[in-house]
């Protein structure tokens, strides 16, 4: 009961054929350059593009820290403005008293000589304080600013333009262009009218 066939021989070299067919579709090669060159350039453009965010990073941190310097700069800038404001700002009732009591001095002759001696401690304070920024307003006829004046009355006046400043009544001042006082005025209301 056995049915065995014998292949012949040219069946046998015709599935020999198809094996050995179905062998080199599998067992093509890739050419041997072609498979690790990928991968190389991919390394090669991983490292490339690692060291350009390496740069970037580098480049990012550099100006950091120069943006730090310049503002660790200016706040130390601003820290002694402010400080040298403060004690600017402490000595303007000074200057107002020197001003008052130079000015009553001048009424009694004989006071004169200690007048100037007071004098010449009122300019030289004044002088030293210019010398660190500080600017005396003192806007006598000058179009009223109320950025730079306060109005403490306004006046009529045949002389004075209406809006202009008649009077400083106290000086106002400056540090660095900066308003530390507003200066105290008399503005005109221009020339009076005469209501009937």
């Amino acid at each position: 009961m056995t049915d065995k066939t014998q292949d012949t021989p040219e069946e046998v070299e015709a599935h020999e054929d198809a094996t050995t067919a179905d062998t080199a579709v599998e067992e093509t090669p890739v050419a041997p350059e072609a498979a690790p060159a990928e991968p190389e350039l991919s390394d090669l453009e991983k490292a490339q593009q690692e060291a350009t965010e390496m740069k970037t990073r580098y480049l990012r941190s550099v100006a950091d820290m120069e943006n730090y310097r310049k503002r660790i700069a200016r706040e130390k800038q601003d820290i002694i403005r402010s400080a040298a404001a403060n004690v600017i700002e402490s000595l303007l009732p000074v200057l107002d008293n020197m001003k008052l009591g130079l000015q009553a001095a001048e009424n009694h002759p004989e006071a004169k000589d200690v007048t100037v001696g007071f004098k010449m401690v009122d300019d030289q304070l004044k002088k030293s304080l210019s010398e660190q920024g500080l600017e005396e307003l003192i806007p006598d006829g000058e179009v009223f600013d109320p950025n730079l004046h306060e109005c403490i009355a306004h006046q009529p006046s045949e002389d004075i333009q209406e809006d202009h400043v008649i009077q400083t009544v106290r000086a106002g001042y400056r540090l660095n262009e900066r308003l530390i006082r507003a200066a105290n005025v008399i503005v005109s209301s221009g020339p009076q009218t005469d209501e009937a």
